[in-house]
């Protein structure tokens, strides 16, 4: 495992991992809950989240990263920044929960950064059942736009990989539970 997928292992389970019986946002009972905003939040974090989806993007096809707000906000920004520091500009949407409801009523900003039909990247932070980036994806494609890879930080191996697929979506994780855990063990 490379340098930077051991340290950010090392900074989600300080910042973003807690052991605890929780109740997730589909409902589901879980023994930990994973809260990768303290991470993507954190300097160093964001920094090798960026860095780390930006590998995963080359010779994507991505003209573009988006995600859905508030969790994907702080991934799509530093690969955003990232990608121009190193030349190859991946601009940044973000996908909103809601329609504006006023002005253009829209629920995806930073579309004049793209033109139409752009491969749009997807990030997400955590994926359980994979309903959050069946819902980005179904917005992406009705504003004009392909989907192409599907990026998050953790899969938790709990359905999402496999209702993505049967969406036409195949999910790419920088961490599965178990690898994670090992990931800062060593």
């Amino acid at each position: 495992m490379n340098d930077s997928k051991e340290k950010l292992a090392r900074l989600l389970m300080a910042l973003s991992y807690v052991q605890g019986e929780v109740t997730l946002t589909s409902g589901r009972k879980s023994d930990y809950y994973f809260d990768c905003k303290q991470t993507a939040l954190n300097p160093e974090g964001g920094y090798l989240i960026g860095k780390l989806f930006l590998a995963m993007l080359k010779g994507s096809g991505a003209r573009a990263v988006a995600g859905m707000t508030l969790g994907a906000d702080p991934l799509v920004t530093a690969v955003s920044v990232l990608s121009h520091l190193e030349g190859s500009p991946l601009p940044a949407l973000i996908i909103r929960k809601q329609s504006k409801g006023h002005g253009t009523d829209q629920f995806l900003e930073g579309l004049k950064n793209v033109a139409p039909g752009d491969e749009i990247a997807l990030l997400e932070d955590v994926v359980t059942t994979g309903g959050t980036l069946v819902t980005s994806a179904e917005r992406v494609r009705a504003a004009g736009f392909k989907v192409g890879k599907v990026l998050c930080v953790l899969n938790r191996e709990e359905g999402g990989k496999e209702r993505l697929a049967e969406a036409g979506l195949a999910l790419t994780s920088i961490f599965t539970r178990n690898e994670l855990l090992a990931a800062a063990k060593g």
